[in-house]
């Protein structure tokens, strides 16, 4: 049980991280953007790793509160 509840937590915390990743890539003076959007692209490769591997291992993107994020349309 503990588990879920941490796979949850993670999912919904990482997405919450990748959307202000996403803003903060958009207003960043231009001295910082390269170092934002790097990290937007790091947020994006782990969002979209962990719904491929809930995919593979049969969980549903809901349980790990991660359905209502696509990292190619969201994290772009």
């Amino acid at each position: 049980m503990s588990v879920d509840l941490y796979l949850r937590d993670l999912g919904i915390l990482l997405k919450e991280k990748a959307l202000e990743a996403k803003e903060e890539s958009r207003t960043a003076p231009e001295d910082e953007r390269a170092f934002t959007l790097g990290r937007l692209m790091a947020f994006h490769e782990v969002i979209s790793l962990m719904q491929q591997q809930a995919h593979a291992f049969g969980i549903t993107l809901e349980e790990l509160g991660l359905d209502d994020i696509q990292p190619e349309k969201d994290l772009v």
